[in-house]
């Protein structure tokens, strides 16, 4: 798939050279703190760019970096993971590098997310999972329309601790409506 571009920044697919970059990010535990991965070594990293390089070619999703068109620097990563073609579905998922925190960047790069998810896929639903004690996400979230639906309580472990994930979601009566 070609880059798609904002006023500000771009993205592109995530290829296995862009394994710093995702390192960057994945290795920081400020970044990683309410994320399912973290990575301390390069070598660590090689998992996460599988699971990329896995997500298209079994068709169940695509992630893509996000780069600032002002000087090309790497900003985060965003895209669907866990694609359902017959349900018409897909977890959107989204971090960035924390000098890039507070920039807009989320508002600005979903909407391209959504017309992929909701035009080209033909999704009906696009979920986002958040860990319940993550604020800042779930403001995020909200401010671009998407619908608190529940919490799943103590669903997962992380770190050997039980958590809780609230589930959103926007569907494409939404988006549409919203644009």
């Amino acid at each position: 798939m070609e880059d798609m571009r904002t006023a500000r920044y771009y993205l592109k697919a995530i290829v296995p050279t862009d394994i710093n970059n995702i390192h960057k990010g994945l290795s920081d535990p400020e970044v990683t703190k309410y994320y399912d991965v973290h990575f301390a070594t390069l070598e660590e990293t090689k998992e996460q760019m599988d699971w990329y390089a896995n997500l298209e070619k079994e068709g169940t999703g695509q992630w893509w970096g996000i780069f600032d068109q002002k000087d090309n620097q790497f900003c985060g990563a965003g895209g669907y993971n866990s694609l359902e073609k017959t349900h018409q579905k897909a977890e959107i998922g989204f971090w960035l590098i924390k000098d890039y925190w507070g920039n807009g960047i989320m508002k600005e790069v979903m909407p391209l997310l959504f017309d992929l998810g909701f035009v080209e896929l033909n999704l009906n639903r696009i979920e986002g999972f958040v860990l319940s004690t993550n604020e800042k996400c779930k403001r995020g979230l909200e401010k671009i329309n998407f619908k608190y639906e529940g919490t799943m309580r103590e669903c997962e472990v992380k770190n050997g601790e039980r958590i809780s994930l609230d589930i959103y979601a926007i569907l494409k009566s939404e988006w549409k409506k919203a644009v």
